[in-house]
């Protein structure tokens, strides 16, 4: 499977998980920030697969987080 189908496979599993995700930038980073700390445990631990696993994760919650910007643009003018 190539990786952005990856990528989308997993945005799928969470909207079904969550459902649409509408938070402020703020917080979109927290949760991005605990998927790359998530990665670098991972990567600390010598968890070659688990490691691919959390940056397509972490790939993903970044691609919502420009879906959420997106579709709610007129919220963060001040960014």
């Amino acid at each position: 499977m190539k990786v952005f189908d990856e990528i989308q496979a997993e945005r799928d599993r969470q909207d079904e998980k969550w459902g649409e995700q509408n938070h402020a930038p703020a917080t979109w980073m927290l949760i991005a920030g605990e998927e790359f700390g998530e990665a670098a445990k991972a990567l600390l631990q010598d968890e070659g697969l688990k490691y691919r696993w959390e940056l397509v994760q972490l790939a993903a919650v970044c691609v919502a987080m420009i879906e959420s910007f997106d579709r709610n643009e007129g919220l963060f003018k001040s960014i």
